[in-house]
């Protein structure tokens, strides 16, 4: 009796130790959440100089932004567009590019140069500078600053401004109509009206010169080189686009206020505007 008893017990034991056994074996596994890949930004940069003659010394400068997070290849054309025929957007081959941008830049130079530089009677040093900022990526909008300028003899130097908008969600340049509504003639007479509103920084004998009375354009264009915070929108111009050199850039700001009833519904929400 004794026996059996003990027999029973054992195999009690062993099935319940079975049962605990299978049922571990059909526990899920425990996995944690897909995290969303975070947005990264690097860069690179090149400076370097070359000496052609006593009186001429070239130099070049470059900075790319690097974003090793974004992958839609029709963005990133977007984004690198001043600089065609990037195949291979890793930091590395943007560096390749700068590289070979910079060797071609002095080759041509120096291969020009043999028939104008002895027309040089003073030393000069000539440049070419090309640089990307992040501006900011608030609500999911990249604003990019492109900026650039040279001197190649001449009075004065050059330079201008690029300003773009980059939908991170839908991965496309923002185009103006995606902001607003408004038809292209009532934004360009919004533009006029507010052309004094953020001070030109020239003056002459009598005082400040206001950015109008430096126009050499009759209609400002509503063009594709505007930016945007949470006050207003604004239109940046480079130097001759629309004032004399002596004005320099000009921003003009157009206040949400001013487009009232014309936003876009996705934009106004996304961007928080009352």
């Amino acid at each position: 009796m004794k026996n059996t008893i003990a027999v029973l017990a054992v195999s009690s034991l062993l099935a319940f130790s079975a049962c605990k056994k299978g049922e571990n074996t059909t526990l899920p596994d425990k996995t944690e959440a897909s995290q969303p890949e975070k947005f990264i930004v690097d860069s690179v940069k090149v400076s370097d100089s070359s000496k052609i003659a006593d009186s001429l010394t070239i130099a070049f400068a470059s900075k790319l932004l690097v974003f090793p997070t974004l992958k839609d290849k029709q963005l990133l054309d977007s984004i690198y567009f001043q600089n065609k025929g990037i195949r291979d957007f890793s930091k590395k081959g943007l560096q390749a590019f700068l590289d070979n941008e910079k060797n071609k830049y002095f080759n041509s130079v120096k291969s020009d140069s043999k028939d104008w530089l002895s027309d040089i009677s003073y030393a000069q040093k000539w440049y070419t500078n090309t640089h990307m900022n992040l501006v900011s990526t608030d609500n999911d909008y990249m604003h990019i600053g492109y900026v650039w300028s040279s001197y190649e003899g001449g009075a004065h130097d050059n330079y201008g401004f690029s300003e773009r908008i980059f939908d991170l969600k839908s991965n496309k340049k923002l185009e103006l109509k995606d902001i607003t509504s408004m038809p292209k003639a009532q934004l360009e007479a919004i533009l006029m009206k507010n052309i004094n509103k953020v001070h030109s920084g020239t003056a002459d004998n009598e005082g400040e010169v206001k950015n109008s009375d430096m126009l050499l354009v009759e209609v400002i264009p509503a063009t594709d080189n505007f930016y945007f915070d949470q006050k207003n929108l604004y239109f940046h111009y480079s130097p001759y686009e629309i004032t004399a050199f002596a004005a320099g850039d000009i921003v003009i700001p157009v206040s949400w206020e001013e487009l009232k009833g014309t936003l876009n519904a996705e934009f106004k929400e996304r961007m928080k505007i009352k």
